[in-house]
């Protein structure tokens, strides 16, 4: 008796290392997922469409997977739990209720990331905690034209392939509502367009540990062009990353 028991607790052993060895394995093969939000009860982006298309070809390049909805109802606690980041691309006007308000807080909150795109900033006025969290609001914009673009840090992932002056055309948004505590990644210089309300301190893109989660926000992305453009495809990537937790 002795005997058998020692080689059943053998078996045993064996079982569960092969048990434990898959779920390493397993879990070392799944992929991080992202969620696109693009709905909007305002102005409707045309870049939308091409945006998404762009974000779901460099997640199947760079080894993550891109879901996307429009409704505001999927935004629930259940869901948010696929996914390692949501990224709000071009949401403008009120685009959620009180309860995705709070599946949004509660993923934030439990370590998930944030990225948002161009008009994310122009949404949800009337909600404080997200105007804090994604770090500004929308006030007013010029007519698209060229500008400067000036790299503040180039040690993040979304900026250290740029040169140092980035010369390109968008539509570039003044802010109101700052939060200071924001990590400037980019600003514009003001003198090389026309429009600017912002002064010296006019930044474009920053990032943020917020609440428990990593907030990334580019004002970057009105044209169409721009998913198409390597340096800012690149820019958004590291972003995305960023949120993600990949370092």
């Amino acid at each position: 008796m002795p005997a058998i028991s020692f080689v059943r607790s053998i078996f045993y052993l064996v079982c569960f290392v092969a048990t434990v060895s898959f779920t390493v394995d397993h879990q070392k093969q799944e992929k991080n997922k992202v969620l696109i939000f693009s709905k909007t009860n305002g102005y409707r982006h045309s870049s939308i469409e091409t945006g998404i298309a762009a974000i779901k070809k460099l997640g199947a390049a760079n080894n993550f997977d891109v879901d996307a909805t429009e409704d505001s109802v999927y935004l629930n606690d259940v869901n948010f739990k696929k996914y390692k980041t949501v990224i709000f691309l071009s949401t403008t006007g009120t685009v959620l209720g009180k309860s995705e308000e709070l599946a949004l807080q509660n993923f934030i909150h439990n370590g998930g990331g944030f990225v948002g795109i161009h008009a994310a900033t122009d949404c949800e006025y009337e909600w404080p905690w997200y105007d804090k969290m994604i770090g500004a609001n929308f006030l007013s914009h010029p007519q698209q034209q060229q500008a400067k673009i000036i790299v503040v840090d180039n040690t993040h992932a979304s900026t250290k392939h740029l040169p140092a002056t980035w010369v390109r055309k968008d539509e570039w948004y003044n802010f109101k509502n700052m939060n200071p505590d924001v990590k400037v990644l980019l600003k514009i210089d003001e003198t090389s367009y026309t429009g600017g309300k912002n002064g010296d301190n006019h930044p474009m893109a920053w990032y943020q540990d917020y609440e428990g989660g990593r907030v990334f926000y580019t004002e970057l992305g009105h044209t169409e062009e721009s998913y198409s453009d390597p340096f800012y495809l690149q820019h958004i990537l590291g972003g995305i990353q960023y949120a993600i937790g990949i370092k």
